[in-house]
């Protein structure tokens, strides 16, 4: 074994389909008994090989509180048994309840991820959720009383019938609640998704771009003035409260994905299970591997790309350690000659960072910077 990794586990069911939702995930029928034997026996064999210490959970999904404690509880006892510096499961609203929160305390989850969304009925309707604002109020105080105190809030903005008005209510109740963390995404209509379809047939209107941006801002300078770090696009945090498995991801350190649609990254190899319960089923959860061999200029992208989109930015110095001088002087040229005058990115000896007043374009700028 040597340094440390991240494992994620994918749980692919949901009560229903968020209509937002572009994740593999299958509304729960049939065949969770045999994905969870699946799972249990890829969790065996991945881990066997798996060269690194895994430090960090993470139980995403999907709705990973969907299935049974019982099924948790099977999954959980064929991980490593050491002491994990965070893990994570994520759960929905409605599936919170004193019980099941103490049991789930009781597997070693010390982090919860709470999809939100919204503290607004009427667009958590438009959107397919099945909960209300005040279950999920409710469910965040459980989650307390259960002895939580790492809880991570998930919101989206840029819904549709979303007021800027709507969006600073949401914001200030969330807030209010003192969560350690919060994940506040911008809205996107992705292909396949009922709202995707829903906006194509003329039934909802998509939030125009300025408004969109009016929420960032509002998003921003409320989060910082209730104490919080904007240390990612789309992630804030109470100090000392961020995210260390989801941080990981974006400093090129390993991470062992396991479940249908999961994906990895050893060092060198990219790989990603087939998004399909009964394939991964009539595999034995190792059957659909896919293994993509990465190119140095394809780590190197992965690496800006994950890096320019956090507070602390590039670091130069890595970069040139770890992909050459050559490289690293390019982009450094690149950020000299087109964006430090426009205020699109800070260059110091060390460092290229996006401002945050940027980051909502952060995209354009980042792809000048890209290997093709």
């Amino acid at each position: 074994m040597g340094s440390m990794s991240g494992l994620y586990i994918h749980i692919p069911f949901c009560h229903s389909k968020c209509a937002y939702c572009d994740f593999y995930s299958i509304p729960r029928r049939g065949l969770t008994e045999q994905f969870v034997d699946a799972l249990c026996h890829e969790l065996d064999s991945r881990i066997a090989s798996w060269p690194y210490d895994i430090s960090t959970v993470y139980l995403g999904g999907g709705t990973p509180s969907s299935l049974s404690d019982e099924m948790l509880r099977r999954i959980t006892a064929h991980l490593p048994d050491c002491d994990y510096e965070e893990f994570t499961m994520e759960v929905n609203p409605e599936d919170v309840t004193l019980e099941r929160a103490r049991s789930w305390m009781g597997m070693g989850i010390d982090r919860i991820s709470m999809g939100v969304q919204s503290l607004d009925d009427d667009v958590l309707h438009t959107i397919g959720r099945r909960h209300t604002a005040a279950e999920t109020i409710e469910a965040y105080r459980t989650l307390r009383r259960a002895g939580f105190t790492n809880i991570s809030l998930d919101l989206i903005y840029g819904l549709p019938g979303q007021s800027v008005e709507g969006w600073r209510d949401t914001l200030m109740r969330i807030l209010d609640l003192h969560p350690e963390h919060l994940s506040a995404y911008s809205l996107s209509y992705e292909e396949g998704t009922r709202l995707n379809a829903m906006r194509m047939a003329g039934k909802i209107t998509e939030t125009p771009a300025e408004t969109v941006e009016e929420m960032y801002v509002t998003l921003t300078s409320t989060a910082r003035s209730a104490g919080y770090e904007h240390y990612e696009i789309s992630n804030f945090a109470l100090p000392g409260r961020r995210a260390v498995h989801n941080s990981r991801y974006w400093d090129l350190t390993p991470y062992l994905g396991i479940g249908p649609g999961a994906h990895g990254w050893d060092g060198t190899m990219r790989f990603s299970n087939i998004p399909s319960v009964k394939e991964y089923v009539s595999g034995r959860g190792i059957g659909s591997r896919q293994v993509e061999e990465e190119s140095n200029a394809e780590r190197f992208n992965d690496l800006v790309f994950t890096a320019l989109r956090t507070s602390e930015g590039l670091d130069l110095d890595k970069t040139a350690r770890l992909f050459g001088e050559k490289l690293t002087d390019t982009l450094i040229r690149t950020a000299r000659r087109r964006h430090v005058k426009a205020g699109n990115v800070v260059l110091t000896p060390s460092r290229l960072v996006i401002p945050e007043s940027r980051w909502l374009i952060s995209n354009d700028i980042i792809s000048d910077f890209m290997e093709v």
